[in-house]
């Protein structure tokens, strides 16, 4: 595979050859890293160390992957398990802001590359390695992200972005791992890629990126049941949350993380959670994509309404505001930005206060809140009329009335004019 003629680095963090011995790449086990493996060996004459992070992938044998890259020339090949880290400390802050961009991507993804980003860093410097590679294009969000992190927190580390540097036509791709004797995928007509942790799956390629057809799900949403096939009976869960925090699931206490996954499975059983969004990407395409998010999407959508009903509606208001400016954050590249830091901190104390349990019903694709209950409840019905607010009818009129005044002004003056 030859280098892409037109590529040339200009920024000062981009490794050059003859500059790296050794280089830790971040390891999927799919083709393209695969390629990468034995690529950046090739070309940069250095050592490689994979890493492989284990986030709750819903598809990934991390075993085989281990295996692999050692088989493809590795040096060593770490499998990090950072599920409960993963949850407690990144997950957790998605949940309090009600992640979700432009719709209802929850953002799994870009959660999701903060905490591999900070692994890299870590675990490049125990190695002793000078560069860290992924395998991200040119024309995505991830390589921002990734790079900006991993930036920000190491500013020495050098960085190789393979898929930049040569021309990635998938024909002369496999090519090269025909040559090296790396497995090519069985299907080759199946132009879909994944990113999977327990958060979300996020799909792309082929007809998903082109609005103009129908994405074919029954191709690629082979993990949990499609809506259309979900069963003709509604179920009815309890998730019991402190403090913002899931820590039950019909009154089953559980670690975040197997809350997360536990949930995966009862909610996409239901065929909950299928997203397609045309968003704007953070270098400025607009792209499709096709989300499964079963658990991401129920816990999002009770804790959204819990945090509703214990808040007073200024609050619920500017709140509101912020979760959209968190979800811009986080899908652009500022997880460790400051602001990011003073938004989590205003979340924190918001949810308190967001300690109850929700009932949802999980029916053919949708999740719906049908019942809350809390010690912070602001609804009438939680005050009782010996010991709570008595609200006093006769004061109805009197705000009515001073509650118009301008509009009945506006109107009057309006009227003098002729208009």
């Amino acid at each position: 595979m030859e280098t892409h003629t037109n590529y040339i680095k200009v920024a000062s963090h981009e490794a050059k050859k003859g500059e790296v011995k050794k280089v830790l790449l971040l390891y999927s086990g799919g083709l393209d890293t695969s390629v990468m493996l034995k690529w950046i060996q090739d070309t940069y004459k250095a050592d490689v160390v994979t890493l492989t992070m284990d986030l709750g992938q819903q598809g990934d044998d991390l075993v085989a992957i281990q295996k692999k890259a050692l088989k493809f020339g590795a040096k060593k090949a770490i499998v990090l398990d950072v599920k409960d880290e993963f949850a407690e400390k990144y997950i957790s802050y998605g949940i309090k802001a009600n992640a979700a961009y432009q719709g209802d991507y929850h953002l799994s993804t870009p959660i999701g590359r903060a905490i591999t980003a900070a692994k890299a860093v870590e675990v490049a410097q125990k190695v002793g390695a000078d560069a860290i590679a992924h395998g991200c294009t040119g024309k995505g969000n991830d390589q921002v992200r990734l790079e900006g992190y991993m930036l920000t927190l190491n500013p020495e580390i050098k960085i190789i972005a393979p898929v930049r540097e040569w021309d990635m036509d998938r024909n002369n791709e496999i090519k090269y791992a025909q040559k090296h004797g790396i497995p090519v995928p069985a299907s080759l007509d199946f132009p879909y890629s994944v990113d999977d942790n327990m958060w979300g799956m996020t799909w792309e390629g082929g007809e998903i990126e082109d609005p103009q057809f129908i994405p074919k799900v029954e191709k690629f949403l082979t993990t949990y049941t499609l809506a259309k096939n979900a069963p003709d009976k509604e179920e009815f869960i309890k998730i019991t949350f402190n403090k913002g925090m899931p820590v039950a699931l019909n009154n089953k206490k559980m670690k975040l993380a197997i809350l997360i996954m536990t949930l995966n499975k009862i909610a996409g059983k239901h065929g909950v959670g299928v997203v397609h969004l045309v968003e704007d990407r953070l270098i400025g395409l607009k792209d499709r994509g096709v989300y499964e998010l079963p658990a991401g999407h129920v816990i999002i959508t009770a804790h959204k309404a819990l945090e509703q009903y214990v808040s007073t509606r200024e609050l619920n208001e500017l709140k509101n505001q912020l979760d959209v400016k968190w979800a811009y954050l986080c899908y652009g590249a500022k997880w460790f930005d400051p602001v990011m830091g003073a938004i989590n901190n205003f979340n924190d104390w918001v949810n308190q206060k967001v300690t109850g349990i929700v009932t949802v019903k999980l029916y053919k694709g949708k999740v719906t809140v049908v019942a809350m209950t809390s010690p912070f409840a602001m609804h009438h019905a939680s005050f009782t009329t010996t010991g709570g607010y008595k609200y006093n009818v006769n004061a109805s009129a009197g705000f009515i009335e001073v509650y118009t005044l301008q509009m009945k002004l506006a109107n009057q003056v309006h009227a003098k004019g002729g208009g």
